[in-house]
């Protein structure tokens, strides 16, 4: 494996030409350490040991690095175990020996949230293995996985690293070795892969086909088509949510079947299998949502289909930065449905001659801990505005139906 050049190393031992530990702290999003030789990892004192002959007298300062590709993030990183790196000599011995280098990384920050399990966990783990180990075999070693995420992704991180068992670090109570360790993940920014930033260039596209290849391979169930040919709309419902909940979504189904759609509301929890949400997604030529989450699964829609995304009040930049941009760059049809003030419960909630209402970019700025467009928004949507948002997506909808068959 290479080294990083000198001119991006955090810090770089090389001790008597033996193991060297060698760390990337140039990136606003992700710092990235490689241990070069013989790897330990003591999971009860959460230490990487650089392996290799030492000299009594040199000195070890360790290494310390949060392994979660989103660093800039105050919030997300308290909740992410700190990794010591060190060549200092160690009285551990082997438990269990593996024979391909370790890929280490934490499941923790925003985990939990879909969208943050796909653009810090799974893109990021995409864009490193296709950098650092395009014809390697690696092991995956995962600290602060929760088990229902084992659960829920266990086939995405089978394929990842498919002759390998995933290591969850929580459960360990032997030193694992390796032959080498790469740690941390790397980014490239928001549900974005940069082909010029790999030495084999991918894309979003690549993602998406992989995404698919594995879900396809396993048989996912996928539902009946619709009769009449109607296109089926797949609404993300956020219901048992705590924000951006559609407050008169019955109207919403309501006005969708009356156009001609099969309608189906879709809340997938934490604990759904991939599968089946790969299943209903890809099932649908439309796919519904208030901005949030939900409408990650853009990820999982056929080229052509359409995305309606719902954009709440003073949620324009995040609305089209995560789902319009990207969706349009795969290829998908995107309807945009804006919320005006009158459709916000943020209007009610806080006043009309509120510096929430009246100049949103001055609260942010004076309040900028306060995150009520997200937490505290939900709508209530103007049924007849809506209604020609729906009849667009009708329109386009079946257009890629008389396509596709």
């Amino acid at each position: 494996m290479n080294r990083l050049s000198n001119s991006q190393l955090g810090r770089h031992w090389n001790v008597n030409g033996s193991a060297v530990i060698s760390c990337d702290y140039s990136h606003d999003e992700y710092d990235l350490c490689r241990v070069n030789g013989s790897t330990l990892f003591d999971p009860a004192s959460s230490t990487i040991y650089a392996m290799g002959p030492h000299t009594q007298n040199q000195s070890h300062v360790p290494v310390k690095i949060r392994p979660y590709p989103l660093k800039s993030d105050k919030l997300a990183m308290a909740a992410v175990k700190e990794l010591n790196l060190t060549e200092a000599p160690t009285k551990l011995s082997c438990g269990v020996t593996h024979r391909t280098p370790a890929l280490v990384f934490s499941a923790a920050g925003y985990t939990g949230n879909y969208y943050h399990e796909i653009n810090e966990n799974f893109i990021p783990l995409f864009i490193t293995i296709t950098s650092l180990f395009p014809n390697q075999d690696v092991t995956l070693l995962v600290t602060e996985g929760k088990s229902w995420w084992f659960q829920k992704y266990g086939e995405l991180l089978s394929a990842l690293s498919p002759l390998h068992s995933i290591i969850n670090a929580n459960n360990l109570s032997t030193v694992h070795c390796f032959p080498s360790a790469t740690i941390g993940l790397m980014k490239h920014g928001p549900m974005m892969i940069d082909p010029k930033l790999l030495p084999n260039p991918k894309t979003l596209f690549d993602f998406r086909a992989f995404l698919g290849k594995v879900y396809t391979e396993i048989g996912t169930p996928f539902m009946q088509p619709n009769e009449n040919g109607k296109p089926r709309l797949t609404l993300i419902s956020r219901r048992r949510g705590v924000s951006r909940v559609i407050l008169n979504e019955e109207d919403v189904i309501k006005v969708g079947e009356e156009i001609g759609f099969n309608v189906h509301v879709f809340e997938p929890s934490t604990s759904t299998p991939m599968a089946q949400v790969y299943g209903v997604v890809h099932s649908s030529e439309v796919l519904l949502g208030v901005h949030g989450a939900g409408l990650t699964n853009f990820l999982l829609m056929k080229p052509g289909s359409v995305l309606v995304q719902v954009v709440p009040f003073h949620l324009e930049w995040v609305s089209e930065t995560y789902y319009k941009k990207p969706p349009i760059k795969l290829g998908l049809e995107y309807v945009e449905y804006k919320i005006e003030l009158n459709e916000s419960s943020l209007l009610e909630k806080y006043g009309a001659d509120s510096l929430v209402i009246k100049d949103p970019a001055a609260f942010q700025s004076k309040y900028s801990h306060k995150r009520v467009y997200w937490t505290e928004q939900n709508v209530r949507i103007d049924i007849i505005r809506f209604r020609s948002c729906l009849i667009k997506a009708y329109e386009k909808a079946k257009i890629f139906m008389s396509k596709v068959h």
